[in-house]
Formats: structure tokens, sequence, C-alpha cells
């Protein structure tokens, strides 16, 4: 079957070159592609609008055939205006402000069109301005006298070859009817009983061709289903290959670790801390590579998780390597365990770039020998070049801006050290279900003690003489204060012109009080300088552009004033708020917000305003923004999704992941004949192309 769906669409009878090199250029290389170009939507005989019986306002589709057409002169400026008739012979216009010259072009007299858009009544005329349209003429029986008609993703280059929805139609029910048979049916009959799925060869056809409404729910679903599971299968050949790797066995916590705890420590852990170590110690002392997954929302404690766990591998007679994404998260990681582990007479070392070579020469020497107990660094730390004389594990903050394939090299990098990967980045369960699907998560949902929640108000320029006001009360009781602008790359000189303006009315407005100004375009050590400075209390506002999103710890930090918080994602909103509200002092973020904003800034900010919690957050980001923008496909290492969203179908992915898993279970290497379909099609179309390090057998 894969022979059959690598043909080359140029081969597929009504394709050739010419119309191959632009099915090319969407994405269409193969029979395979083009079966799975699905639908955007479909045309359903019973939801057509009579023009006779619309009514103003409504979203409609109305079909109709083209009378008259021509470009009307106006007193600002011209406008397309076509003139359509259904079968009841109502009438009705379309009209095109912008881009007339080529849409005038796009329509002959005669022509059958559906019209997709919001109708508007004046006197006894309907209109739709900008509608969408598909044009419907005679395709000849099986394919436009049915019920419900495909309307596919069009462009100006596939019209021009003939293959608007119409042409699609017929090359791929040509398809169907001469090469249907090919197909396999990828789903041994037990999955297909156990979760209620049609046939998966009636389900590509029904796709492109459903016969009912509930035909077409059906083949949604199984298509769904199929693209989901193939995803999960190839996480779950990952865990069980990760599964079957020696790793070092730790002993039981030893010195170090119930020192830190019961001396170094200031407070008790929580429940969800003392979860996340429990899990830790349990997976080191298996003799199998430990590959977990710390998950917690900003200010959760997972740091002091990742040292006990250092700990542990010290007292296990390894060392322990930490790695950030970026050289402030090192050096701000580098000072916290330096606190930690001085009292302890432990040696922590730091690797960046930019050091000078004799201190270089003379880390990588401590590291070699043994001397330097735990390594701080970016993932440099673990390049051919750094020698370590026993690592045992590897902690990764902030995982998530490591890119999947740097994380596939992690796993397999010395004598195969535990990794404990840690995200502070709330993941909604849908997304984590797929990005982490082959790592082990411990999920930590809970406050140290002593700290509040953050108060979070939503205020508008009229109210800034009282937020000054409160900020005036906040600093006189000796706390301090961020004012965070945006910064937006194709509006950076406005924007920072803007901070800097700021800037200077702030420190005109709160004399004596000192005020400094960090962002993007200074050089490091002036940003390091000014953020020293605020750590030390010498500075009582800080503001800043979202160069603060990450690695800035100061606890007498009780405010932060969002400018133009409409601006601002969900995600970097909860993450700048996080910088406030790590000490004892009850904290405050105002987002100060422009009057006239978009429903959906409205919903962002209601959310921040409503809730804390970071996974509540993401959930609703991850609606609002979907999943390619949440966590970028690139990034992620996910391939594209052509039918299923993981915000939508979170039930059929759980599903989904349950059968991959119970496939596996039943048989690890695919070999029983009713799984060799699946087996034939995974190494096919997934073992090679995505993560790279998933192959059955």
């Amino acid at each position: 079957m894969t022979e059959f769906l690598d043909t080359d669409v140029r081969y597929v009878k009504g394709v050739g070159e010419q119309r191959a090199e632009v099915l090319h250029g969407v994405g269409v290389h193969t029979v395979h592609d083009l079966l799975h170009y699905f639908p955007r939507r479909y045309l359903d005989r019973s939801t057509v609008t009579p023009i006779r019986r619309l009514r103003d306002g409504e979203a409609v589709t109305v079909v109709g055939t083209v009378q008259a057409k021509g470009v009307i002169p106006g007193r600002r400026s011209k406008r397309f205006e076509l003139r359509i008739q259904d079968e009841g012979g109502g009438v009705m216009k379309c009209v095109w402000f912008r881009g007339y010259q080529w849409i005038s072009k796009l329509f002959k007299k005669g022509e059958r069109i559906a019209f997709h858009g919001k109708v508007q009544q004046y006197g006894r005329t309907f209109s739709m301005t900008h509608p969408d349209f598909d044009k419907l003429d005679d395709d000849g029986p099986a394919l436009d006298t049915g019920r419900i008609i495909a309307l596919y993703p069009g462009s100006a280059a596939l019209d021009r070859v003939g293959l608007n929805s119409r042409g699609l139609r017929r090359v791929i029910y040509t398809l169907f009817k001469e090469h249907g048979l090919k197909l396999d049916n990828l789903f041994p009959e037990w999955i297909e009983e156990q979760y209620d799925l049609i046939d998966g060869r009636v389900a590509l056809r029904a796709i492109h061709f459903p016969k009912s409404q509930r035909e077409l729910s059906q083949a949604r679903e199984r298509l769904k289903f199929e693209e989901l599971f193939f995803i999960q299968l190839m996480l779950a050949l990952t865990k069980q290959t990760r599964q079957e790797v020696a790793g070092p066995t730790f002993d039981a916590p030893g010195e170090y670790v119930h020192r830190f705890l019961d001396e170094v420590l200031p407070f008790d852990l929580t429940g969800a801390q003392e979860r996340a170590l429990d899990d830790v110690i349990r997976d080191t002392q298996r003799g199998l590579q430990m590959n977990r997954l710390i998950q917690g929302d900003v200010g959760s404690g997972k740091t002091v998780v990742a040292v006990a766990a250092l700990l542990h591998a010290i007292d296990s007679g390894y060392q322990g390597a930490f790695m950030a994404p970026t050289e402030i998260l090192a050096e701000q990681h580098y000072a916290n365990l330096q606190q930690y582990l001085d009292p302890l007479g432990l040696e922590t070392r730091l690797l960046v770039g930019g050091q000078r070579k004799a201190l270089r020469e003379e880390i990588l020497a401590d590291i070699a020998e043994g001397r330097a107990h735990v390594v701080v660094g970016t993932h440099a730390v673990i390049q051919d070049h750094v020698d370590f004389a026993k690592l045992g594990l590897a902690v990764v903050d902030e995982q998530h801006r490591f890119g999947v394939m740097q994380r596939a090299k992690l796993f397999e990098m010395g004598d195969n050290p535990h990794m404990l990967l840690m995200t502070a980045t709330p993941i909604p369960r849908s997304l984590a279900m797929t990005v982490y699907g082959d790592l082990d998560v411990s999920i930590m949902d809970e406050l140290p003690a002593g700290r509040k929640p953050i108060k979070t108000r939503l205020r508008s320029e009229k109210r800034r003489g009282e937020v000054y006001q409160f900020l005036r009360e906040q600093l006189r009781e000796g706390r301090q204060a961020y004012v965070v602008y945006p910064l937006v790359e194709e509006s950076e000189k406005l924007d920072l012109k803007d901070a800097e303006s700021g800037f200077e009315k702030l420190q005109a407005e709160f004399r004596p009080y000192k005020v400094d100004l960090v962002h993007g375009r200074l050089f490091s050590y002036e940003k390091e300088d000014a953020m020293d400075r605020f750590k030390r209390g010498e500075t009582d506002i800080l503001v800043a552009t979202t160069v603060i999103e990450v690695g800035v710890d100061v606890p007498n930090a009780s405010v932060m004033i969002v400018e133009h918080a409409e601006r601002f994602g969900l995600s970097q909103l909860h993450q700048l708020r996080g910088r406030i509200g790590r000490g004892e002092y009850q904290s405050y973020c105002i987002l100060m917000a422009d009057y006239k904003r978009s429903a959906e800034a409205e919903e962002r900010l209601n959310a921040m305003v409503s809730t804390n919690d970071g996974f509540e957050i993401s959930e609703l980001d991850l609606k609002l923004r979907g999943a390619g923008d949440f966590f970028g496909t690139k990034q992620s290492g996910l391939p594209d999704l052509k039918i299923a969203d993981i915000t939508e179908d979170q039930p059929i992915l759980t599903q989904a992941r349950e059968a991959a898993f119970a496939l596996l279970d039943r048989d690890p290497h695919l070999r029983a004949p009713e799984h060799e379909p699946i087996r034939a099609y995974f190494d096919h179309y997934y073992a090679d192309r995505n993560l790279g390090f998933a192959r059955v057998g």
C-alpha cells in the first residue's frame, strides 16, 4: 500500500506536470498527500438559505447564478458588484471594496456559485460584503447531486490550473473509483470495536464524498483518531525504548540530602515537592535511566527539588549538571545553588561563554577530575569537549526552550545519566500528552509555605493617579516595583521610545525614589548591572521591557505594573506576574489596559484577574491561540496535524493514547499479522520523519 500512496501526484489521472507543480506549492506531492488534503468545509443542500428567506445580520450560505457584474465608481473609491439569482427567483448583491481589480476577473455570467457570509439588508435588497465563495458548476451526477459537497482550501494558483473545489473533487473521485481497493484498513478489529470506529477506507472516502452528516461525523472521528494514534504510538515506542536503557543506580538518600533538608533549607517541603522528590528517588534506584519532567507553576519550588536530586546523585558518588536556556538564567541558578551547596562544603562551577581561557581550563579540569560536584551552564555543559569524571544526573530547566532534537541528544550523552527536566510554563493536559507523552511527569501544584497569592487588578488610564498613589504607599513601606512595557519586533523603535518616555515620567513623578531602566538593546553587562542594583535594593522602581520575563528573583519586589497589558499574550502575562510574590509580602499585579480592546484581549485580561492558577491559564491560552502558536510545531517536534485539533479533540486524544499503549502491551514489536499494516505505515510515515529516534522492533 505504501508504494501506491507514495506515487507522485503528477501520475494521478487528471493531474499531470503543470497541475502537480501547483499542488506541490500547497504541500501535495504524493497520492497520500492528495487523499489527506481534507476539505475545509462542506456545502450541505439542506443548509442553503433561499434568498427570499434571508434576514438582516444572518450568517448564511446562498447558492445562485451570476446575472450581472461590474465595477461601480464611488465618491471615495470604486467597488465591484455581482448580482446573483437563486432557483427561487430571489436576487442578492455581493460587493467587494478591496481587491476589486482581480476579483472582477474571477466570475463569468451564468456560473453557479455558493457564497458564504453575513447578509445586510438595504431597503428591499440583500447584500454580502467580501463573502467567501466556491464555484459549483456541473460536476456530473456522481459529485454534485448528493446533498453534501466538499469545499477545499483554495488559492489563485490552484484556480488558474482548474483545481478549485470542483476540479479537486473530480480528480479525487476518479482516484477512488480506479484505485480505492489498493488502500488498506490500518487498524485491527479489536481497536475498531473497542473505540467504535468505522473502517479507515470508508472514512477516507467519506471525508471527501460523505453520503450523510452522520457518515461525515464518523469519518472525521476515525481520521482524527488515526492521526493522533500514530503520534501517540511514536511517543509510546520512544518511551518503551528508553525504559530499556540502563542508567546509574543511586543509593538511598544520604548525608547531603538529609543535611540539606534538615539544616540548610529554611522551610519544610510542600506536599507537591515531597511527591516529586519521591518520584526522582524511586526512579534513580531502579538501574534504568530516569526521564522525568517536573511541571510546576511559577514559584512552586522546582529548584529546591532539583537541588535535592543533585545531592542524591552526590551522595551516590556521582556529579550533577544543571542546564538553563540562557546565560542570565544559568547565572541566577548558579547563585542559588551556591547558597545551598556551599554550607555543605560542595563545589559548584559555572560554565558559560566569554570566560577567560585560564578560568575555563581550570573549570574543565575540575569537571574531568571530579572536584566539581555540580556544573551549571547552558546546554554547552554537555558538549563533546566537556568530560565529566562521573556524571549521574542532568537537570534541564525551562526544557521546552531546548529543541526536541537537542532533547534527544541529551538522553544519549555520557553513560546514560538520569534526566530531570523542568518547566515553569504550565502545559495544558492535552498538549502535555503529546509534547511530553514519552516522559514520566510529576506535577507541582502547591506554593511553598509563606507565599501569598498575588492580587491582580485591571485598571484604565483614567485611574492612573490612584495606581501611582498605591505604588507610593508600597515604596514607603520599603517595597520595590517593576513597571513593564511591551516590546515587539514590528514596532520596536516606537515601543522603546514609549518605555524611555515612561521611565522619564516615573523619575519625575517619584522623586526621590531611584528609578532604573533595562531593555534589550543594552549590553549584557549593562542589563546585569541594572538587575543587580535592583536585587540589592539600590533601585526602587525597575522600568523594563520583557527582558525580565525569566531569571530575576527579588523577594522584596511586591508590585508589578504592566503597561498596555492588552498587547501581551496570556502566558507572557502569567510569566511576568511570577516575578513578584516570591517573598513574604503581599504582592500586587496591576494591568494597565487601553479602554478600546478586542474581545480576545478582554478575555485574556479577565482570566489574569480571576485566577493565579497557571494550569487554568494555560488551558485558556491554548484555546485562544491554538496548539501551533502555543508551542510551535517546530519547537515541539510534532508532525503537523491535518484534521485533529488537540485543543478540541482531547477525548479522542485520550482514547488514541490508550490504544497506542495497549497495542504495545499486546505486541511490543508489532509482529502479529493483524498489526502489520500499522507497523508498515508507522515505519514509513513516522519513524524517521519526526522525532527520529522511535523505530519499531
